[in-house]
Protein backbone atom coordinates (compact mmCIF):
# COMPACT_ATOMS: atom_id res chain seq x y z
CA UNK A 1 0.00 0.00 0.00
CA UNK A 2 3.02 2.15 1.00
CA UNK A 3 3.99 1.96 -2.84
CA UNK A 4 0.52 2.89 -4.21
CA UNK A 5 0.83 6.21 -2.24
CA UNK A 6 4.54 6.72 -3.50
CA UNK A 7 5.28 8.92 -6.65
CA UNK A 8 6.68 6.40 -8.20
CA UNK A 9 3.10 4.89 -8.43
CA UNK A 10 1.85 7.42 -10.21
CA UNK A 11 3.24 6.47 -13.88
CA UNK A 12 1.66 2.94 -13.31
CA UNK A 13 -1.78 3.91 -12.09
CA UNK A 14 -1.90 6.57 -15.20
CA UNK A 15 -1.06 3.37 -17.51
CA UNK A 16 -3.75 1.52 -15.62
CA UNK A 17 -6.78 2.30 -17.48
CA UNK A 18 -4.69 1.24 -21.14
CA UNK A 19 -3.13 -1.85 -19.78
CA UNK A 20 -6.71 -3.45 -19.02
CA UNK A 21 -8.06 -2.15 -22.23
CA UNK A 22 -5.28 -3.74 -23.78
CA UNK A 23 -5.53 -7.23 -21.66
CA UNK A 24 -9.43 -7.30 -23.00
CA UNK A 25 -9.30 -6.36 -26.37
CA UNK A 26 -5.47 -8.30 -27.55
CA UNK A 27 -4.16 -10.16 -24.53
CA UNK A 28 -7.43 -12.38 -23.72
CA UNK A 29 -8.68 -13.20 -27.02
CA UNK A 30 -5.65 -14.27 -28.15
CA UNK A 31 -5.61 -17.11 -24.90
CA UNK A 32 -9.16 -18.23 -26.18
CA UNK A 33 -7.94 -18.46 -29.61
CA UNK A 34 -4.72 -20.17 -28.71
CA UNK A 35 -6.40 -22.59 -26.79
CA UNK A 36 -9.17 -23.09 -28.96
CA UNK A 37 -6.67 -24.34 -31.87
CA UNK A 38 -6.08 -27.44 -29.68
CA UNK A 39 -9.70 -28.15 -29.19
CA UNK A 40 -12.32 -29.55 -31.95
CA UNK A 41 -14.55 -25.91 -31.39
CA UNK A 42 -17.00 -25.39 -33.31
CA UNK A 43 -19.43 -22.17 -33.47
CA UNK A 44 -22.76 -23.98 -33.93
CA UNK A 45 -21.59 -26.37 -30.49
CA UNK A 46 -20.19 -23.70 -27.70
CA UNK A 47 -19.25 -26.84 -25.26
CA UNK A 48 -16.68 -28.09 -27.83
CA UNK A 49 -14.50 -25.24 -26.48
CA UNK A 50 -13.42 -27.47 -23.64
CA UNK A 51 -12.32 -30.18 -25.09
CA UNK A 52 -9.11 -30.85 -25.61
CA UNK A 53 -7.44 -32.53 -28.55
CA UNK A 54 -3.73 -31.68 -28.39
CA UNK A 55 -2.22 -31.31 -31.73
CA UNK A 56 -4.73 -33.16 -33.78
CA UNK A 57 -6.09 -29.96 -35.53
CA UNK A 58 -2.31 -28.76 -36.10
CA UNK A 59 -1.40 -32.72 -36.91
CA UNK A 60 -4.26 -32.92 -39.50
CA UNK A 61 -3.34 -29.43 -41.28
CA UNK A 62 -0.16 -31.36 -42.64
CA UNK A 63 -2.88 -33.44 -44.79
CA UNK A 64 -5.33 -30.35 -45.59
CA UNK A 65 -4.28 -29.68 -49.35
CA UNK A 66 -6.72 -27.24 -49.57
CA UNK A 67 -4.33 -25.12 -46.94
CA UNK A 68 -0.91 -25.98 -48.41
CA UNK A 69 -2.19 -24.92 -51.75
CA UNK A 70 -3.81 -21.74 -49.82
CA UNK A 71 0.06 -21.50 -47.71
CA UNK A 72 1.89 -21.57 -51.62
CA UNK A 73 -0.20 -19.14 -53.07
CA UNK A 74 0.28 -16.74 -49.73
CA UNK A 75 3.96 -17.12 -50.15
CA UNK A 76 3.62 -16.25 -54.14
CA UNK A 77 1.57 -13.81 -53.45
CA UNK A 78 4.23 -11.78 -50.47
CA UNK A 79 6.96 -12.65 -52.59
CA UNK A 80 5.89 -11.11 -55.97
CA UNK A 81 4.01 -8.18 -54.49
CA UNK A 82 6.84 -7.16 -51.99
CA UNK A 83 9.71 -7.26 -54.85
CA UNK A 84 7.27 -5.68 -57.45
CA UNK A 85 6.29 -2.69 -55.13
CA UNK A 86 9.93 -2.38 -54.51
CA UNK A 87 10.85 -1.86 -57.60
CA UNK A 88 8.59 0.51 -58.69
CA UNK A 89 8.15 2.25 -55.16
CA UNK A 90 12.14 2.56 -55.82
CA UNK A 91 11.87 4.33 -59.02
CA UNK A 92 9.03 6.40 -58.08
CA UNK A 93 11.21 7.80 -55.22
CA UNK A 94 14.24 8.44 -57.57
CA UNK A 95 12.04 10.36 -60.16
CA UNK A 96 10.84 12.42 -57.45
CA UNK A 97 13.65 13.61 -55.47
CA UNK A 98 15.07 14.63 -59.27
CA UNK A 99 11.95 16.77 -59.25
CA UNK A 100 13.04 20.65 -57.79
CA UNK A 101 9.60 22.26 -58.64
CA UNK A 102 6.30 20.83 -56.71
CA UNK A 103 8.05 18.05 -55.15
CA UNK A 104 5.40 18.70 -52.48
CA UNK A 105 2.75 18.55 -54.47
CA UNK A 106 3.83 14.85 -56.39
CA UNK A 107 4.52 13.84 -52.48
CA UNK A 108 0.99 13.87 -51.37
CA UNK A 109 -0.17 12.41 -54.54
CA UNK A 110 2.10 9.41 -54.54
CA UNK A 111 0.20 9.15 -50.38
CA UNK A 112 -3.51 8.68 -52.56
CA UNK A 113 -3.42 5.27 -53.06
CA UNK A 114 -2.46 3.87 -49.65
CA UNK A 115 -5.50 6.39 -48.38
CA UNK A 116 -7.32 3.71 -49.95
CA UNK A 117 -9.01 1.61 -48.18
CA UNK A 118 -8.16 -2.07 -49.35
CA UNK A 119 -12.32 -3.06 -49.42
CA UNK A 120 -12.62 0.39 -51.68
CA UNK A 121 -9.67 -0.79 -53.99
CA UNK A 122 -10.89 -4.24 -54.08
CA UNK A 123 -14.61 -2.66 -55.91
CA UNK A 124 -12.64 -0.50 -57.75
CA UNK A 125 -10.43 -3.36 -59.31
CA UNK A 126 -13.48 -5.75 -59.51
CA UNK A 127 -15.14 -2.75 -61.49
CA UNK A 128 -12.71 -2.36 -63.96
CA UNK A 129 -11.56 -5.50 -64.62
CA UNK A 130 -15.37 -7.00 -65.02
CA UNK A 131 -15.48 -9.06 -67.94
CA UNK A 132 -18.68 -7.91 -69.20
CA UNK A 133 -18.59 -4.30 -68.01
CA UNK A 134 -15.39 -3.51 -67.35
CA UNK A 135 -13.61 -0.27 -68.01
CA UNK A 136 -10.72 -2.31 -69.30
CA UNK A 137 -12.15 -5.04 -71.26
CA UNK A 138 -14.40 -2.01 -73.08
CA UNK A 139 -11.64 -0.42 -73.81
CA UNK A 140 -9.51 -3.06 -75.40
CA UNK A 141 -12.49 -3.77 -77.59
CA UNK A 142 -13.22 -0.16 -79.07
CA UNK A 143 -9.28 -0.32 -79.74
CA UNK A 144 -9.90 -3.50 -81.45
CA UNK A 145 -6.65 -5.30 -79.46
CA UNK A 146 -9.31 -8.57 -78.51
CA UNK A 147 -12.66 -10.00 -80.05
CA UNK A 148 -13.63 -11.59 -77.00
CA UNK A 149 -14.10 -10.70 -73.29
CA UNK A 150 -10.88 -11.45 -70.88
CA UNK A 151 -11.77 -13.19 -67.94
CA UNK A 152 -9.65 -10.93 -65.69
CA UNK A 153 -11.78 -12.47 -62.54
CA UNK A 154 -12.85 -15.73 -63.60
CA UNK A 155 -9.88 -17.21 -65.06
CA UNK A 156 -7.04 -18.48 -61.98
CA UNK A 157 -4.18 -17.26 -63.23
CA UNK A 158 -5.25 -14.18 -64.34
CA UNK A 159 -7.89 -13.85 -60.86
CA UNK A 160 -4.73 -14.21 -59.25
CA UNK A 161 -2.67 -11.34 -61.32
CA UNK A 162 -5.21 -8.77 -61.31
CA UNK A 163 -5.62 -9.24 -56.94
CA UNK A 164 -1.74 -8.66 -57.09
CA UNK A 165 -2.11 -5.78 -59.59
CA UNK A 166 -4.30 -4.10 -57.12
CA UNK A 167 -2.29 -5.12 -53.97
CA UNK A 168 0.69 -3.35 -56.10
CA UNK A 169 -1.58 -0.19 -57.04
CA UNK A 170 -2.55 0.46 -53.16
CA UNK A 171 0.73 0.22 -51.87
CA UNK A 172 3.46 1.24 -53.76
CA UNK A 173 3.54 4.56 -52.74
CA UNK A 174 4.21 3.35 -49.29
CA UNK A 175 7.73 1.96 -50.61
CA UNK A 176 7.98 5.17 -52.45
CA UNK A 177 7.29 7.56 -49.25
CA UNK A 178 10.04 5.78 -47.59
CA UNK A 179 12.69 5.18 -49.94
CA UNK A 180 12.10 9.18 -50.55
CA UNK A 181 12.45 10.47 -46.98
CA UNK A 182 15.83 8.61 -47.38
CA UNK A 183 17.10 10.21 -50.32
CA UNK A 184 16.49 13.10 -48.98
CA UNK A 185 18.68 12.30 -45.94
CA UNK A 186 21.02 10.61 -47.99
CA UNK A 187 24.02 13.19 -47.36
CA UNK A 188 25.42 15.33 -50.01
CA UNK A 189 29.26 14.94 -49.72
CA UNK A 190 29.44 11.45 -51.21
CA UNK A 191 27.68 11.74 -54.42
CA UNK A 192 29.97 14.83 -55.63
CA UNK A 193 32.96 12.97 -54.50
CA UNK A 194 31.78 10.31 -56.21
CA UNK A 195 31.31 12.73 -59.81
CA UNK A 196 34.81 14.02 -58.63
CA UNK A 197 36.02 10.91 -59.18
CA UNK A 198 34.85 10.04 -62.16
CA UNK A 199 31.38 7.68 -61.23
CA UNK A 200 28.79 7.84 -63.37
CA UNK A 201 25.25 7.66 -62.17
CA UNK A 202 24.70 3.75 -62.09
CA UNK A 203 28.22 3.34 -60.12
CA UNK A 204 26.80 6.52 -57.87
CA UNK A 205 23.79 4.85 -57.59
CA UNK A 206 25.26 1.07 -56.84
CA UNK A 207 28.59 2.06 -54.60
CA UNK A 208 26.58 5.03 -52.85
CA UNK A 209 22.45 5.54 -53.10
CA UNK A 210 22.09 1.88 -52.94
CA UNK A 211 23.68 0.91 -49.94
CA UNK A 212 22.49 4.78 -47.95
CA UNK A 213 18.78 3.03 -49.25
CA UNK A 214 18.81 -0.03 -47.64
CA UNK A 215 18.02 0.13 -44.34
CA UNK A 216 14.96 2.01 -45.76
CA UNK A 217 14.32 -0.52 -48.02
CA UNK A 218 14.31 -3.21 -45.50
CA UNK A 219 11.85 -1.36 -42.86
CA UNK A 220 9.50 -0.92 -45.35
CA UNK A 221 10.04 -5.09 -46.41
CA UNK A 222 9.34 -5.33 -42.69
CA UNK A 223 5.91 -3.63 -42.51
CA UNK A 224 4.28 -4.56 -45.94
CA UNK A 225 5.14 -8.11 -45.47
CA UNK A 226 2.97 -8.24 -41.76
CA UNK A 227 0.34 -6.25 -43.75
CA UNK A 228 0.34 -8.66 -47.40
CA UNK A 229 0.66 -11.60 -45.20
CA UNK A 230 -3.19 -10.80 -44.14
CA UNK A 231 -4.35 -10.18 -47.33
CA UNK A 232 -7.86 -10.61 -46.98
CA UNK A 233 -10.41 -8.01 -47.86
CA UNK A 234 -9.02 -6.94 -51.06
CA UNK A 235 -9.64 -10.99 -52.27
CA UNK A 236 -12.84 -11.28 -50.16
CA UNK A 237 -14.14 -8.44 -53.11
CA UNK A 238 -12.79 -9.27 -55.99
CA UNK A 239 -12.77 -12.87 -56.40
CA UNK A 240 -13.80 -14.30 -52.80
CA UNK A 241 -11.37 -17.07 -53.29
CA UNK A 242 -12.88 -18.44 -56.80
CA UNK A 243 -12.85 -19.48 -59.19
CA UNK A 244 -13.09 -23.07 -57.37
CA UNK A 245 -10.54 -21.45 -54.52
CA UNK A 246 -7.83 -20.92 -57.37
CA UNK A 247 -6.89 -17.34 -55.32
CA UNK A 248 -7.52 -18.23 -51.80
CA UNK A 249 -4.97 -17.28 -49.67
CA UNK A 250 -4.58 -18.15 -45.96
CA UNK A 251 -6.62 -15.48 -44.26
CA UNK A 252 -9.89 -16.17 -46.72
CA UNK A 253 -8.87 -20.06 -46.21
CA UNK A 254 -9.69 -19.23 -42.79
CA UNK A 255 -12.70 -17.30 -42.52
CA UNK A 256 -14.25 -19.96 -45.01
CA UNK A 257 -13.48 -22.57 -42.79
CA UNK A 258 -14.29 -20.68 -38.94
CA UNK A 259 -17.34 -18.50 -40.08
CA UNK A 260 -18.87 -20.88 -43.52
CA UNK A 261 -17.61 -24.20 -41.95
CA UNK A 262 -18.14 -23.75 -38.26
CA UNK A 263 -14.76 -25.10 -37.41
CA UNK A 264 -12.88 -21.95 -35.53
CA UNK A 265 -10.82 -24.47 -34.14
CA UNK A 266 -9.08 -25.25 -36.85
CA UNK A 267 -9.43 -22.26 -38.50
CA UNK A 268 -7.34 -20.85 -35.36
CA UNK A 269 -4.89 -23.22 -35.52
CA UNK A 270 -4.21 -22.18 -39.69
CA UNK A 271 -4.18 -18.76 -37.94
CA UNK A 272 -1.25 -19.48 -35.80
CA UNK A 273 0.35 -21.11 -38.85
CA UNK A 274 0.01 -17.66 -40.46
CA UNK A 275 0.82 -15.58 -37.69
CA UNK A 276 4.86 -18.14 -37.55
CA UNK A 277 5.02 -17.36 -41.34
CA UNK A 278 4.42 -13.62 -40.54
CA UNK A 279 7.38 -14.03 -38.06
CA UNK A 280 9.54 -15.85 -40.02
CA UNK A 281 9.86 -13.01 -42.47
CA UNK A 282 9.99 -10.48 -40.08
CA UNK A 283 12.76 -11.71 -38.68
CA UNK A 284 14.30 -12.19 -41.91
CA UNK A 285 14.01 -8.79 -42.19
CA UNK A 286 15.11 -7.58 -39.50
CA UNK A 287 18.36 -9.49 -39.80
CA UNK A 288 19.04 -7.70 -43.36
CA UNK A 289 18.01 -4.44 -41.61
CA UNK A 290 20.60 -4.85 -38.98
CA UNK A 291 23.56 -6.25 -41.37
CA UNK A 292 22.49 -2.74 -43.58
CA UNK A 293 23.08 -0.58 -40.33
CA UNK A 294 26.25 -2.70 -39.73
CA UNK A 295 27.53 -2.21 -43.01
CA UNK A 296 27.14 1.85 -43.07
CA UNK A 297 28.10 2.07 -39.83
CA UNK A 298 25.12 2.74 -37.54
CA UNK A 299 23.69 1.48 -34.55
CA UNK A 300 22.41 -2.03 -33.71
Amino acid sequence: MSFLRSPRAVPYLLLMPAIVVILAVIAVPLAVSLWSSFTPYQLTRPVTLFTFVGLRNYSRLLENTDFWWAFGRTILFITVTLNLELVLGLGLALLVNQITMGQRALRTIMMFPMMFSPILVGFQFKYILNDAVGLLNNALFDLGLITQPIPWLVEGTLANLSIMAAEIWMSTSVFAILLLSGLLALPKEPIEAAKVDGCNAVQTFRHITLPFLMPFIFIAMTIRSLDVARAYDMVRIMTNGGPAGRTELLWTLMARVGYQNSQMGMANAMGYVSILLSLVFTLYFYRKLVAARRYMGGVE
